[in-house]
C-alpha cells in the first residue's frame, strides 16, 4: 500500500473512533456501544484530525496516477472540511430534515440484528441517543455564547422532527422478539425509553431555549455560502453564473415539458396532464406503495446487465419506508464497508395514504440503479483501486449529479415506458432547476427576474409553481435549502458537469457508452473541481488495467 493509500486508510480508522455514528453511515464496522462526542472538545479532535492529516498529505509525492487522484481528493476534502470547521459551522448547524439528528435516528436502522448480540449493540447505541443530544445541547450553548447562532426556523422544524421520533423506534421490540430468542429485551426496552426521552427533551431545548436566542435570517450570507457550497460541490462556485443558468435551465425543461403534456393529452397544458395522471395513476396505502417501489427496483436491476457492468454485491437492495421523517425527499445509504449490510433506498411518506406513482419512477433510477446504488456501490466494492477515504464516502456534486445524469440516462435508453413517468422525469428535472435559483438566490439575496426579493413563501411559491413540486414535500425542501447551504445546487450543478465530461469523451477514439461508464465509475469520487482532469486520463477500447494504489 502507497503511502499516500495508507495516510487515507489511516484517517478512515481514527475518524471512525472519533465518530462512530458517521462510521456507521459510510459502513464502517464500529462498535455500537461507542457513541460520537459532539461536545465542543469533540469537535475540536475532529478539527484536529483534519488537520493533522493535511500536514502529512502535503510531504507526500503521488507514485502513480490512482496515487494522484486519492490524494488530490483527500487534500480538497481536508481542506474544505477544515474551513467549514474555521467558520465555528459546527456550533451553529441546526438542520432539519437532514442532519445530526437525523443520523443519530436511522443510525439505529443500520446496525445489524442477526444476532442476540447485534441486539445488544442497537440497545446500547439506543441508550446512548440521548448522552450524544445532551452533548450537542453544550455545542449550540457554547455557539450562542460566541454569536455564532442557526436560523430560528431551522430550531423550530428541528424540534418538530424531533418530537416526531419519539415513538419511532417502539417497533423494535416486535422486531426483536420475532427475530431472536434472545435475553436482551428489557435493555432493549430501556434503551428505546431513553432514546425517546433523548429527542423529546431536544424538542423542547430547541424550542423553548434555543430557537428564542436564534437569527431571523434564513439566509448565510456569501461567506458561509460559498463554504458550503465547496462541501457540497467539490469545487469553488461562481454563484451569480450558476444563479442566471439555472433560470435558463427552469426555462428550458418549461419548454419540455409543454411538449410532453401534449403528448399525455392533446392540447393539455402541464397542470391539465399533470392532475389526469394524478387521478388515474395512483396506488392507495403505504404497503402497496412499497410494494410498487421493491418492484420497479427489481425491474432496474435486471435490465441494468444491458448497460452496465455491476457487481454480483450489488444486486441486492434494500427499499424501505422510512417512518418518522418529515424529510419530503426520498433517500441512499450506501452498502457496508464489509458487505454485511446492502445498499438501501428511503422513502419518506410525508403524510400521505395515496402516491402518485407516475412521478417517482424517475426517483427509483435516481436513488438505486443506475443512479445511487450503482455509482456510490461500485466505489464501496472496488477494493484497493480506489482510497479507502474515497470508498467510504461521496462529494454530493459527484454523486447527485450522477443520479441526476442516470435519470436523463433512462430516458435516452426509453425506460420511462409508464402512462406519464417522462412528464415525471422532467417534473424532477424542473424542481433541480428550481433548486438553483432558490439556494442560491436565498442564501446571497439575489433578486428574481422581476426585480422581487426571496423569502421563505416565495422559495415555496417558486418550488411549487414552476419546479412543480407536490405540496406534500415543497415546505420541507425548503426548509432543508435554508439549512444546508450549498447542498441543492449540486444535483444540476453536477449534471452539468457529468455531460460536459461526456460529451468532452465521446471525440476520443474508441468511445462507447458502456466503456465510458465502467471508466468513470472506476475512478470513484472526486470534486467537480476535479472531475474532468482525472477523466482525461481515461482510455478507450483494448487497454492495460488500471493502476492500483497498493
Amino acid at each position: 500500500m502507497t503511502p499516500i493509500f495508507q495516510l487515507s486508510d489511516d484517517f478512515v480508522t481514527r475518524e471512525a473512533e472519533l465518530d462512530p455514528i458517521g462510521a456507521t453511515h459510510r459502513g464502517i464496522t464500529v462498535d455500537p456501544a461507542e457513541t460520537t462526542d459532539y461536545s465542543p472538545d469533540g469537535w475540536a479532535a475532529r478539527a484536529e484530525h483534519v488537520k493533522a492529516t493535511l500536514a502529512t498529505l502535503a510531504t507526500l509525492t503521488p507514485s502513480s496516477d490512482a496515487d494522484r487522484i486519492a490524494g488530490a481528493h483527500l487534500k480538497e476534502r481536508l481542506e474544505a472540511t477544515a474551513a467549514w470547521h474555521d467558520l465555528g459551522e459546527p456550533l451553529r448547524t441546526v438542520k432539519a430534515h437532514f442532519g445530526l439528528v437525523s443520523n443519530i435516528r436511522d443510525n439505529v436502522d443500520m446496525l445489524p440484528r442477526a444476532t442476540d448480540d447485534d441486539w445488544h449493540g442497537i440497545a446500547a447505541r439506543l441508550s446512548n441517543v440521548p448522552v450524544m443530544l445532551a452533548a450537542w445541547r453544550q455545542s449550540l450553548e457554547y455557539g450562542l455564547s460566541r454569536g455564532l447562532a442557526a436560523a430560528r426556523r431551522q430550531a423550530v422544524e428541528l424540534a418538530a422532527q424531533a418530537d416526531r421520533y419519539v415513538g419511532v423506534h417502539d417497533g423494535l421490540v416486535a422486531d426483536y422478539a420475532a427475530q431472536v430468542d434472545g435475553k436482551h429485551a428489557d435493555a432493549l426496552r430501556a434503551g428505546i425509553d431513553a432514546a425517546h426521552r433523548g429527542y423529546g427533551e431536544l424538542a423542547r431545548y430547541l424550542r423553548e431555549e434555543y430557537a428564542p436566542r436564534a437569527v431571523e435570517a434564513d439566509g448565510v450570507g456569501a461567506e458561509r455560502y460559498a463554504v458550503g457550497a465547496r462541501l457540497s460541490l467539490g469545487a469553488d462556485l461562481d454563484a451569480h453564473e450558476a444563479y442566471e443558468w439555472g433560470w435558463a435551465e427552469l426555462h428550458r425543461i418549461e419548454a419540455e415539458l409543454a411538449a410532453e403534456a401534449n403528448q399525455v393529452r392533446p392540447g393539455a397544458s402541464v397542470a391539465e396532464a399533470m392532475a389526469l395522471l394524478d387521478a388515474e395513476h395512483q396506488v392507495d396505502g403505504v404497503d402497496a406503495y412499497l410494494d410498487w417501489l421493491r418492484a420497479r427496483h427489481a425491474e432496474a436491476l435486471d435490465r441494468i446487465d444491458a448497460h452496465f457492468d455491476i457487481a454480483d454485491e450489488l444486486r441486492t437492495l434494500d427499499v424501505t419506508i422510512a417512518h418518522g421523517s418529515g424529510a419530503g425527499a426520498p433517500y441512499y445509504t450506501g452498502p457496508s464497508e464489509d458487505g454485511t449490510r446492502p445498499g438501501r433506498t428511503w422513502w419518506p411518506l410525508g403524510g400521505r395514504e395515496r402516491f402518485a406513482v407516475w412521478r417517482e419512477l424517475t426517483t427509483v433510477f435516481h436513488e438505486g440503479v443506475p443512479g445511487h446504488h450503482l455509482q456510490i456501490g461500485t466505489a464501496k466494492v472496488l477494493a484497493d483501486r480506489i482510497s479507502r477515504y474515497a470508498r467510504s464516502r461521496s462529494v454530493s456534486g459527484h454523486a447527485e449529479g450522477w443520479a441526476l445524469y442516470a435519470e436523463r440516462l433512462a430516458d435516452e435508453l426509453g425506460w420511462f415506458t409508464p402512462p406519464g413517468s417522462r412528464l415525471g422525469m422532467l417534473a424532477g428535472s424542473a424542481m433541480r432547476a428550481a433548486r438553483v435559483v432558490i439556494d442560491i438566490g436565498c442564501h446571497l439575496d439575489l433578486p428574481l427576474p422581476d426585480g422581487s426579493r426571496w423569502d421563505y413563501d416565495k422559495a415555496c411559491e417558486v418550488l411549487h409553481q414552476r419546479g412543480l413540486a407536490q405540496w406534500h414535500r415543497v415546505p420541507a425542501e425548503v426548509v432543508r435549502y435554508l439549512g444546508w447551504p450549498g447542498q441543492a445546487i449540486s444535483y444540476k450543478l453536477g449534471e452539468r458537469a457529468w455531460l460536459a465530461a461526456r460529451e468532452e469523451a465521446t471525440a476520443r477514439p474508441g468511445f462507447t457508452l458502456r466503456d465510458w461508464h465502467a471508466k468513470v465509475l472506476a475512478i470513484g469520487p472526486v470534486g467537480l473541481s476535479a472531475l474532468s482532469e482525472s477523466l482525461q486520463g481515461a482510455a478507450f477500447g483494448p487497454s492495460a488495467d488500471s493502476t492500483n494504489g497498493s
